[in-house]
């Protein structure tokens, strides 16, 4: 039986803008760049309204048109935006997003912006709320936004939590963020964390050492990569691959992944589900430039995760 609080999902974080040429050109040559809404939390947020679930977004934007954008396309998506705040002094963050021979490059604009005086949460946030999820993105952005997400792992009030380790060395250290992230995760009823940044910030070899460092969450989620996904909780662990696909782009994927995860934890069904669901939601990110992927149809994601395989894998 799932640890998780079924209710709202509230998600609280970083709201930004991402510019990408759509062609998947490099930043140098490209004529048109697509605006589209980002942020790890608000990706996760899009998923979850996706599939259905209640989410609502809490962050903080700039009184812009690149606020007002990200206000709206929540709102498109499904998303309660009643904890999205405006300050009317500092300006929306935004990335510019490129491709070429060597992956994807990414160009943050983020220094002094809305989303890293977030302190707060505004009165009301809360209500009806049974989960709140959380990255260690918002820790990195200011003492105010550490606090924030701190308090929000503290004082839960009886929901459940969860808290993805998203290391961004852009950001911080690894000598800066190992100490503050494996804290962090710790106090979360779900932690999830790539094992590649698990090698980086505590030199994990496997799934199973990283579970040792953080025994404390019901349920630690490995994602490594292309490979397998493995969840650990007390009683066991739990291993199921990756799809099969063409990677066209990787940003997102992981927020994908934890969506499609705690969508199906929360509505009480079992881990390898889980794991299965939350490869799926990553698939349809990778196979395209988007940082969110296309809505997937609840017929097509729900054969996937049954073990069909995905439509195209050989292609």
């Amino acid at each position: 039986m799932s640890g998780l609080s079924p209710g709202i999902v509230l998600c609280v974080g970083e709201a930004l803008i991402a510019l990408a040429p759509s062609d998947g050109r490099p930043l140098e040559e490209a004529r048109v760049l697509e605006v589209s809404a980002a942020g790890a939390e608000l990706n996760v947020a899009v998923h979850l309204a996706r599939l259905g679930l209640p989410a609502r977004f809490a962050g903080m934007v700039g009184a812009d048109p690149w606020g007002r954008r990200l206000r709206a396309t929540l709102v498109h998506e499904g998303v309660d935006v009643s904890a999205l705040l405006t300050h009317p002094g500092r300006p929306t963050g935004f990335y510019l997003k490129g491709f070429g021979t060597y992956g994807t490059s990414m160009h943050y604009y983020r220094e002094r912006s809305a989303a890293s005086t977030l302190d707060r949460v505004p009165p009301g946030a809360h209500d009806g709320v049974g989960h709140v999820h959380l990255t260690g993105i918002t820790p990195a952005l200011s003492a105010e936004c550490s606090g924030l997400v701190r308090r929000e792992l503290q004082e839960t009030g009886g929901r459940s939590t969860s808290f993805d380790v998203n290391y961004r060395a852009a950001l911080w250290s690894p000598e800066t963020a190992a100490p503050v992230l494996r804290e962090l995760a710790r106090m979360a009823t779900v932690a999830f964390v790539g094992l590649d940044e698990a090698r980086r910030l505590w030199g994990c070899p496997d799934a199973e050492a990283v579970r040792e460092l953080l025994p404390e969450p019901e349920e630690v989620v490995v994602k490594d990569g292309p490979r397998d996904a493995t969840v650990l909780t007390a009683t066991g662990s739990v291993s199921t691959p990756a799809l099969p696909v063409t990677v066209v782009e990787p940003v997102g994927a992981g927020d994908a992944f934890a969506a499609g995860y705690l969508a199906t934890r929360l509505r009480g069904d079992g881990l390898e589900p889980a794991l299965r669901t939350g490869h799926t939601l990553a698939a349809t990110v990778i196979r395209s430039y988007s940082d969110h992927g296309a809505p997937m149809d609840p017929a097509a994601l729900a054969a996937v995760v049954a073990g069909s395989g995905w439509p195209d894998a050989t292609e």
